[in-house]
């Protein structure tokens, strides 16, 4: 690759002792200033003086809004001037990539991406790195362990790189809140830079621990000098931190509705989950609230519209998931509302941290609920696995002497698909294992499993959780608590939270509000849509089960009361499924929000009882799924919907055998665990003989779908017009 500057740069030739001047004039173009009219941060300055001029490798530790991308886009301008390839940044946000893209822009920097989003773009990207016209090239994260790309462009890229930028580097670190296996690719990386190629890591939410280790891995092939660390105070003087408890999901609505006006300017909403973000967005449009939602779910194009409309000040706020977190750039950010704690009080000041950057004041509220305990436990249910499935998929990886893709492992490894992938990156960063064209290879080397580091990390994280549980209840200054828990030696009183300087907000909601969310949140009903593929790979596991799932053979769409990760029906919902309630016959007000669902659906699109002639035939009875762990709510939830909609309870699908069902997992090893250990029971088997009509079935819970893909396989075997799955809850 060239490495020549490109063409029409903001700078023409610094002397050394005028880089001081040349670095605040980049920055003036950067900001839009006049020239003479910025002048960078002795921070800011010293990192620049260690990159450009000492070619040394530095980690910024600095509060979000700080101006840490300031710093390596002025060292990109002057590295470029003196004829230095382009800079690399490894970013993990496409929104963060496209503030970022703006921003070099402002000051001449041409800037380009290589992201899952534009991967049409990737062949013109590349030439034009080779041809010199890129100053900066941001990479997400991902890419670095994309075999075409860590084997062919990676390699020819830092050879020719004048920066390496690590954003976010906190990522790298395992102790983080944050960590991500695909930075763990950097430090091989770092160890492989051409000597002089300068490097900088930049983060705002690093504790000690964090930052040393940070450190430790940029030290990584140098020189031998130690990292040069900056670390500033991380007070926001423009936040107002405030917690407002509420009695419930309702009142939380309900005062978003009533105050969302009150907030300064637009912002973010924060939840939990998904199903939580698209349930209260579409809440609050429906109150007029100009609103839109922004998930891991949400279609790149429908980001980048959100994005914009946020920054123009079209909207009043995004509700979101943390997938608009790290590095979203809005100076005039007004609020930020958390509908529900993080489970760290560390990733807590990061996205708090998008607000009021640009602006004298912006509130940040968190609106605590008791659905976040039951989420944290979730999450926490997905840390590195035990040392007897790590050593499964290592062992299945040899044996196979070929590689295996995700689907081709699953039927073989007890492991879910995110919590496979996540397992098997750490494993390459360690060497255990590759990425290769078509699938994972086992290298043979030598690994062992560091069970103190993770129960390590795992005691971090529970005690992250307590810190949260602690940052809500405290009656003490609340940025002086979170400036603690990222180790910083200057945290003090801010004078500002609602401890120091009284609330600025009451929990008060109008009454008409409140009633109007309580029926919002009391509307039972989801979709739960059926199984149409078997797992790929089953046949290597003695399953012949393979491709589409025959016509005949599939259940219907079907219905649920709700999704465990709702904040209406999911509160009610997540007591009563729980392993440690007890069991017992299906509680009444469930038993109604069931009846008001089959009605719903019997009248609606398609529904037996729409008047549609294309519509499925009314159901000619029940048939229950038989529980190992709750048969008295199923059984009783069957008998009383049969009675209600005068229907006969046919029977039930049973086990055939007693052995127990093992623990759910990804989709294959389930299938592969419940095929052949379901069957009809005998009264079930006759009542269906003369039938030919839909049937009800009805369980408790889906978060697979394949209990009830097998179970309405034998149904409509054995004769059966349709199944049409009814149940309580639903995972996702």
């Amino acid at each position: 690759m060239d490495p020549s500057p490109s063409p029409g740069g903001p700078l023409h030739g610094p002397a050394p002792s005028g880089l001081r001047t040349a670095a605040d004039t980049v920055l003036a173009q950067l900001v839009g200033a006049a020239p003479g009219g910025a002048v960078l941060r002795e921070d800011q300055w010293r990192a620049i003086e260690a990159l450009v001029r000492e070619r040394r490798r530095t980690l910024v530790v600095q509060r979000t809004g700080w101006g840490k991308s300031a710093v390596y886009f002025v060292a990109t301008a002057l590295l470029r001037e003196q004829g230095s390839g382009p800079t690399v940044i490894i970013s993990p946000l496409l929104a963060l990539m496209r503030n970022q893209i703006e921003a070099a822009e402002k000051a001449g920097i041409h800037a380009r991406t290589i992201n899952s989003a534009n991967q049409e773009d990737w062949e013109r990207v590349r030439q034009e790195v080779a041809d010199g016209a890129v100053d900066v090239l941001l990479v997400s994260p991902e890419r670095l362990n994309n075999p075409g790309f860590r084997d062919e462009v990676l390699p020819r890229l830092t050879a020719a790189a004048g920066l390496l930028v690590v954003d976010e580097a906190h990522c790298i670190s395992d102790w983080g809140h944050d960590f991500r296996p695909d930075y763990r690719r950097l430090r091989t990386i770092l160890g492989e830079l051409p000597e002089g190629i300068p490097v900088l890591a930049t983060t705002a939410t690093a504790n000690a621990r964090v930052t040393a280790d940070v450190a430790e891995q940029l030290g990584t092939g140098g020189d031998g000098a130690d990292a040069l660390v900056l670390r500033g105070p991380l007070d926001r003087e423009s936040l107002s931190l405030s917690v407002l408890r509420l009695p419930d999901a309702a009142h939380r609505l309900a005062w978003l509705v009533g105050n969302l006006d009150r907030l300064p300017g637009s912002g973010i909403i924060y939840t939990l989950t998904v199903a939580a973000a698209e349930e209260v967005a579409t809440y609050l449009r429906d109150r007029g609230h100009p609103v839109l939602s922004y998930t891991g779910r949400t279609e790149n194009a429908d980001r980048e519209a959100a994005e914009s409309d946020l920054l123009a000040n079209r909207v009043k706020a995004l509700v979101a998931t943390s997938a608009l977190g790290m590095g979203f750039d809005k100076p005039d950010l007004g609020f930020v509302v958390h509908l529900g704690s993080p489970s760290s009080p560390i990733a807590y000041y990061q996205q708090v941290g998008r607000a009021g950057r640009g602006v004298r004041h912006a509130d940040v509220l968190l609106l605590p609920g008791p659905e976040d305990e039951a989420i944290w436990r979730y999450f926490a249910s997905l840390a590195f696995p035990p040392e007897e499935q790590v050593r499964r998929t290592l062992q299945v990886l040899a044996d196979a002497g070929r590689p295996l893709s995700l689907p081709a492992l699953e039927p073989q490894v007890d492991l879910r698909r995110s919590r496979l992938e996540t397992m098997l990156k750490v494993l390459d960063v360690d060497g255990a294992v590759r990425r290769v064209p078509g699938g994972w290879t086992a290298t043979g080397q030598p690994w062992s499993y560091d069970a103190d580091r993770y129960a390590w990390v795992a005691r971090q994280r529970e005690a992250e959780q307590q810190a949260m549980r602690e940052y809500a209840a405290t009656s003490e200054c609340r940025m002086e608590f979170l400036r603690r828990q990222l180790d910083d030696p200057e945290a003090a009183a801010c004078g500002r939270c609602d401890n120091c300087a009284g609330a600025r907000f009451t929990g008060e909601v109008a009454p008409d509000a409140l009633q109007s969310a309580r029926g919002e949140l009391g509307r039972p009903g989801v979709p739960v849509e059926p199984r149409r593929m078997w797992p790929t790979g089953l046949p290597s596991v003695g399953v012949e089960l393979k491709g589409r799932i025959p016509a005949g053979e599939q259940a219907a769409p079907g219905r649920a009361l709700g999704r465990l990760t709702d904040i209406g029906w999911g509160n009610r919902l997540r007591p009563l499924l729980a392993p440690q309630t007890p069991d017992g016959p299906v509680p009444g007000d469930v038993l109604d929000a069931v009846v008001t669902v089959l009605s719903d659906w019997a009248k609606g699109p398609g529904g037996w009882a729409s008047g549609d002639p294309e519509a499925v035939p009314r159901p000619v009875g029940v048939v229950t799924v038989a529980s190992r762990s709750r048969p008295q709510l199923v059984r009783s939830l069957g008998e009383r919907i049969a009675e209600v909609g005068r229907m006969p309870l046919l029977g039930a699908v049973v086990p055939a055998t007693d052995d127990p069902l093992p623990p759910r997992s990804n989709s294959a090893q389930r299938l592969r665990a419940l095929h052949g250990t379901l069957t009809l029971a005998p009264e079930l088997s006759e009542a269906l003989r003369g039938a030919s009509g839909p049937v009800l079935l009805v369980d408790d819970f889906t978060e697979s779908g394949w209990t009830l893909a097998v179970a309405a396989r034998l149904l409509r075997s054995a004769g059966a017009g349709a199944v049409l799955p009814l149940v309580l809850a639903v995972q996702g």
